[in-house]
């Protein structure tokens, strides 16, 4: 159907309103956890490395989900699969807040990681009811309700958590999410599904989806002292799961990722520095709330919830700046550059901290740094690469380095959470401060690796 045939009247700012607050909804949802792990940790009596698996279930689910939503709404329309992405959602959001242990929240945490699909949905739907200078508008107002929504669970994460419980911190959210899903529901219209020649990868859905799961448990594992036999058969697990996605990705007619693009140097490069950037910010992203939640009678603060949420703030303010600033940047100054003076803040400022990690505003400044720095390097990435292929492969490409970007930093977070284990003190189950200072050098080693990969792909090309 032409876009001539689809009035913009057919939607107005009742239907982009409630598009933009189910969005809020559901960047609260996503953000909460981040100021209350160290709290679910106790409550829940698990380990860091167990606690990061809280996070990162709904990471991987976002990672799977998002490269196949677009193609679920063609398929089904997008409309109809938005509405059953966020029913799942909320059917996570219940399940978290009524979850009696580790493994009921962390399927919560798998439910609820589909809201990740739910974004791009949101954006075609604007595209086909509006004209292209509206839909520009309403894009970027729903876009920025989500990264409003991060900074709202930031903030309210701990006053709940705290006031009543952390059960209630997953049940607001899930509320305000099935009345923004009711809204859109009665005044999105329907749209119809998109004939599709290509089917839905599903076993690699599925693949894709074990590898990463078995990764990160088998992390948690080992570093709590797991036998070397079974360790080496998680090992060899891991690695069949993740050949049999590949052979799975090249041979599938419609693949999720599309794993002929990196072939192309530029994806390539842009898909390396991705997952060294992320990485690195992944174990900030970690280690710093647990710093925060460690008892003062040591080297911690011994902070609550809320008070962590306020400290985390300006660097979530500061990650949510670096989107809008890193595609001026590439533009001006080219990926490599930004990636580069990137890398040199976050590795000076990670080493710094190693050694100087004393007072709260120490690790807030950290944070800022490091958010921004690698907001603005990957954006930079992002738009560096959609502009260096055919304008019909800018959809395989973006959605190659969200998902890059998404496994880099779980695998940061799932690494935080093993040195912590590592470095637990046989007594109390406590970190030392040995380990922070470990995981804060190793972050900032990570990112220095940045420089090298940067060396090398520009000498791939220029050969």
């Amino acid at each position: 159907m032409s876009e001539t045939m689809l009035s913009p009247a057919r939607i107005g700012r009742r239907t982009i309103g409630a598009l933009g607050f189910l969005a809020l909804a559901l960047g609260t949802l996503q953000s909460v956890v981040e100021p209350a792990l160290p709290l679910l940790q106790g409550e829940l009596g698990v380990s860091p490395g167990e606690g990061a698996l809280i996070g990162n279930t709904l990471l991987i689910t976002g990672a799977v989900v998002t490269p196949v939503a677009g193609k679920l709404g063609d398929r089904y329309g997008g409309k109809r699969v938005l509405v059953r992405l966020s029913a799942v959602v909320a059917a996570g959001g219940l399940l978290a807040a009524l979850a009696p242990n580790l493994p009921a929240l962390l399927l919560g945490q798998v439910l609820q990681g589909v809201m990740v699909g739910v974004l791009p949905l949101s954006f075609i739907l604007v595209r086909k009811h509006l004209s292209s200078s509206a839909s520009q508008v309403a894009i970027g107002l729903v876009m920025a309700l989500f990264t409003g929504g991060g900074i709202v669970g930031t903030l309210i994460a701990g006053p709940i958590a705290e006031g009543l419980s952390w059960h209630w911190m997953f049940a607001l959210p899930t509320i305000a999410v099935v009345a923004t899903t009711a809204a859109v529901a009665r005044l999105m219209p329907d749209d119809p599904p998109v004939p599709s020649g290509g089917g839905i990868d599903w076993p690699g859905v599925v693949l894709l989806s074990g590898t990463l799961l078995t990764f990160m448990i088998g992390l948690v594992r080992v570093t709590n002292g797991l036998a070397p036999g079974a360790a080496g058969a998680l090992a060899v697990l891991v690695v069949a799961l993740a050949a049999g996605w590949v052979v799975v990705e090249r041979r599938a007619a419609s693949p999720m990722v599309d794993l002929r693009m990196l072939a192309k140097p530029a994806m390539w490069h842009a898909c390396v520095l991705t997952f060294v950037v992320t990485t690195s910010l992944g174990m900030v992203l970690f280690l710093l709330p647990q710093l925060f939640a460690l008892s003062a009678d040591g080297y911690g603060f011994g902070l609550g919830t809320t008070d962590i949420g306020l400290l985390l703030l300006p660097g979530a303010i500061a990650g949510s700046l670096s989107d809008s600033v890193g595609g001026i940047a590439a533009r001006r100054f080219g990926p490599r550059a930004v990636v580069v003076a990137g890398t040199v803040v976050t590795a000076a400022t990670m080493f710094a901290l190693s050694a100087l990690h004393t007072t709260t505003w120490h690790l807030v400044l950290a944070k800022v740094f490091t958010a921004f720095a690698a907001g603005v390097g990957t954006t930079a990435l992002l738009a560096g690469a959609a502009t260096a292929v055919e304008t019909k492969d800018t959809g395989i490409a973006t959605s190659l380095l969200v998902v890059t970007r998404v496994i880099g930093v779980a695998l940061g977070v799932q690494i935080g959470g093993a040195i912590l284990d590592s470095g637990a003190d046989p007594l109390t189950g406590l970190p030392d401060e040995s380990a922070f200072a470990t995981g804060f050098a190793l972050a900032g080693l990570v990112a220095a690796l940045s420089l090298l990969a940067v060396r090398i792909t520009k000498k791939g090309a220029r050969a």
